[in-house]
């Protein structure tokens, strides 16, 4: 998105603040709240849908209705560096419903997990039964998530 800023004007960019954080706002409201007539919002946005700079809309979920209260960040180190290993782990992640997010980063380890279950009992088994039968797994180090005061996924 960044390459597509430098290209956007000022009221393309309200419109992409406004909708990222109300996606079902009314065309009617959004047009108002940047000051076009609606036809004039609607052919914006559907000009930014068409680009690709506005990728989807979706509804989130929180994870206490999923009945996940507990919330982990987990980074992972590979033993091995090679594309096999990665590609096995990323596997391995898709198939995990607990793994909610999956990130390939620098540093001292290869990815950083967002893990979602219900309470610490669950976390336990998902780090021993999924983490842990994983053999190319050489550390793990756990951030529970105790409160977020800023989330900008919901």
């Amino acid at each position: 998105m960044a390459q597509f800023q430098s290209e956007l004007d000022l009221i393309s960019r309200k419109i992409l603040q406004i909708l990222s954080h109300d996606g079902r706002i009314p065309n009617q409201q959004l047009a108002n709240e940047v000051g076009l007539s609606p036809s004039a919002c609607l052919r914006r946005v559907q000009d930014l849908e068409r680009r690709g700079i506005i990728a989807g809309y979706r509804a989130i979920v929180s994870p206490q209705s999923r009945g996940n209260g507990f919330t982990a960040y987990v980074t992972v180190g590979l033993a091995r560096h090679s594309t096999e290993a990665q590609k096995a782990f990323e596997r391995a992640c898709l198939a995990a419903p607990q793994v909610r997010e999956c990130h390939n980063i620098t540093g001292a380890a290869e990815y950083l997990l967002r893990i979602e279950v219900p309470d610490l009992d669950a976390y336990k088994r998902f780090h021993t039964d999924v983490l842990g039968d994983f053999p190319l797994i050489s550390t793990i180090t756990t951030h529970v998530v105790m409160g977020s005061p800023k989330d900008e996924r919901s």
